[in-house]
């Protein structure tokens, strides 16, 4: 099994995706100005106290107050004021905890304008993106995630990740953090830590310890609403959650991307620093390359179709999602109902568990599996549901199929849904159902053309446009495309790109910056 990334960067952002056998796992879009990313930490004001909801209510510069609970304060709530306010009083210089008198934990069933006051100044830390009418969901149990190690300042314990079953081994890692953790600072130990040595696990936590202590040194000048500590950007902790043996490559479109993940791979995994390439073919997109475009399409639609001929309806609602299997032209490939029942059930269940990655999807998701009669059966999909998604990283929990055939799935939810439209508005009509002169299409791109080579005189003239139509320009040794080279005596290059509609083009000069142009 193979992993590969791919990072396509623009003016608004990144395209991130991951792929599995050459298959789309992972999509993510992060906008260039995008902020309150889950991890970053901020000095917010605590604007309201709401003893009906047990809650406060921060500003952490959002256009909507956030969402702290009571349950959310951490044990430690206390020890994170008192330390907040003397490195704002400059009563203190330095991150480090060695001297520093923990004060005593909070009740857990106490109420929270017993601990917080209204505008105290308060650090927080984004567990929740905003989503929809939400603004961000906080937290106050401030934690520096690591490759191996997560941090966590005011505790003193060492926990350890579930998936680490053997016992001696969590012994050995038990032993070895209780001995370099410093002092005033808990550790949460991953699952990615079995079998490392102490020299990495050290550097690790050297690392998260330099990135608290800084942002410490930034909150000495801090205004409410700054920004203390960052989270790195979603490829980087894609890679450092994912990174093992089996990535075997990350490609990136542009240099500073490039520099950015190939400086973060040396930090963490040195040896894996050569599977890093830069993508320099300006023929073609990346995401075009690596036929990712096609996919993105394909998969985010209402009907997703399977491999076998079955396919599976979404619907997305605001209380949970729907997912409905559906046999299709598969009902007459096996020998009785049962058999094609359980065909396609356990190959929407896989189908599923990768969705439920691609889209990101979160909160309650009903699925409607084809009926089966025998429980064997009923129990062989939930094995399989819970298979496929081990690998994910987000919290879930998978209850068995009910009588009526239904599964029942809640999965963590910390940022917003990705949702791509697939259903285009024909760029001809523009969703009128009227076809006006689409032949001009050719005539436009022609004038256009000839205005820019011989009225502008611009050299290295590309032309961006639907396959369709880089078809019609290229084919044949006296292509339309070898017309214009004899009539203008310079090659114009022309690039395909499917994400284009079918008479959508764009004219770009030498130096890749767009041309203004009339359409037809």
């Amino acid at each position: 099994m193979s992993n590969e990334l791919v990072i396509s960067s623009t003016q608004k952002g990144d395209r991130i995706a991951l792929l599995q056998d050459k298959r789309l796992l992972e999509y993510h879009v992060e906008e260039s100005d995008s902020s309150f990313t889950v991890g970053d930490i901020y000095l917010g004001t605590v604007k309201k106290l709401v003893t009906g909801l047990n809650a406060a209510f921060v500003d952490i510069g959002y256009e909507k107050d956030a969402f702290l609970h009571y349950l959310d304060l951490g044990s430690n709530i206390n020890s994170l004021n008192k330390f907040t306010k003397d490195v704002i009083a400059k009563r203190t210089n330095t991150g480090r905890l060695n001297n520093f008198k923990l004060e005593p934990e909070i009740d857990k069933l106490g109420k929270i304008d017993k601990v917080l006051s209204k505008n105290a100044p308060i650090l927080v830390q984004v567990v929740k993106e905003p989503i929809s009418t939400k603004g961000p969901r906080l937290s106050c149990d401030i934690s520096i995630a690591g490759r191996y190690l997560v941090l966590v300042p005011f505790a003193n314990t060492v926990n350890m990740s579930k998936k680490i079953t053997d016992k001696a081994e969590r012994t050995r890692l038990m032993r070895l953090m209780s001995s370099i953790k410093p002092q005033n600072f808990g550790v949460i130990v991953r699952t990615v830590a079995q079998g490392k040595d102490v020299e990495e696990l050290d550097r690790d936590l050297t690392n998260s310890l330099e990135k608290w202590e800084k942002g410490i040194a930034l909150l000495r000048d801090a205004k409410p609403r700054d920004r203390i500590i960052g989270e790195m950007n979603r490829a980087s902790s894609i890679l450092r959650d994912m990174l093992n043996e089996s990535f075997d490559s990350i490609t990136v479109d542009t240099r500073e991307m490039y520099d950015e993940i190939k400086t973060y791979i040396h930090t963490i995994a040195p040896e894996k620093e050569k599977i890093v390439k830069f993508y320099t073919n300006n023929k073609m997109k990346v995401f075009e390359q690596f036929g990712l475009e096609k996919q993105i399409k394909s998969l985010f639609g209402r009907s997703v179709s399977l491999p076998a001929g079955g396919y599976l309806i979404i619907e997305h609602t605001e209380a949970l999602h729907v997912i409905d299997v559906n046999s299709g032209n598969k009902s007459n490939s096996e020998e009785d109902q049962e058999a094609t029942a359980v065909s396609v059930n356990k190959e929407a269940a896989k189908e599923i568990a990768r969705q439920l990655r691609l889209r990101d999807m979160g909160g309650i998701i009903v699925i409607d599996f084809i009926d089966m009669k025998k429980p064997d059966n009923k129990k062989m999909i939930f094995d399989v549901m819970r298979e496929e998604m081990k690998t994910d990283r987000s919290k879930f929990t998978i209850l068995p199929l009910t009588k009526f055939g239904l599964m029942q799935i809640t999965r963590q939810r910390v940022r917003p849904e990705i949702n791509i439209v697939t259903k285009e508005v024909c760029p001809t009509c523009g969703g009128t159902g009227t076809i006006q002169a689409s032949i001009l299409i050719t005539d436009a791109i022609e004038q256009n053309l000839e205005y820019i080579l011989t009225r502008q005189n611009e050299p290295g003239v590309q032309i961006m446009m639907h396959p369709y139509l880089y078809a019609y320009y290229t084919a044949g040794w006296w292509s339309k495309q070898m017309q214009w080279f004899m009539k203008y005596k310079t090659w114009v290059k022309l690039i395909k790109d499917s994400s284009f509609g079918i008479n959508e083009f764009k004219f770009y000069n030498k130096q890749g910056e767009e041309i203004e142009v009339t359409t037809a």
